[in-house]
């Protein structure tokens, strides 16, 4: 992880309390990572190890189920993940995803929210890292469960 990744969670602990705060730094992530704001996530909570984010549903990422797309499932899932472990790194660290898995447990419809809570590990050499997420329906049900493979190593 480079010092940008710091500089960015030191900016979500600067606005994320002053009103609409969350939403902007979510817009600007949006901005950073292009196909990740495709989904418009919104980032509601985040610290090293830690990131929870939400998604509305909306038409525009539907299946021709009428439930929200397996391919935005995963994007939040793996932003969420990327959000949850790049905070927690050492500024010496990067890191790429390798693998990602999904298994979809339940269709999704309505606001979701997924949760990540890892341990980023001290990293000497390089290594891979697993990344659990877990994204919830309104009503608490897990409808996927997303692991990240990082590779990690010191730059």
């Amino acid at each position: 992880m480079t010092t940008s990744a710091h500089r960015f969670l030191a900016t979500w602990e600067r606005w994320h309390r002053v009103p609409g705060g969350a939403w902007l730094f979510s817009q600007i992530l949006g901005v950073l990572i292009p196909y990740s704001g495709t989904v418009r996530p919104l980032v509601r909570q985040l610290e090293p190890g830690v990131a929870r984010v939400t998604l509305k549903d909306r038409r525009a990422i539907r299946n021709h189920l009428n439930s929200i797309h397996a391919l935005a499932l995963a994007n939040l899932g793996e932003l969420t993940g990327g959000l949850a472990v790049t905070a927690g790194l050492s500024p010496s660290v990067r890191g790429i995803v390798t693998r990602l898995s999904v298994d979809y447990l339940k269709k999704a419809r309505g606001p979701l929210e997924a949760i990540c809570r890892c341990e980023p590990p001290r990293v000497t050499e390089p290594l891979d890292y697993d990344v659990p997420i877990e994204i919830r329906d309104q009503s608490g049900d897990v409808v996927a469960r997303v692991i990240a493979r990082w590779r990690l190593s010191p730059s």
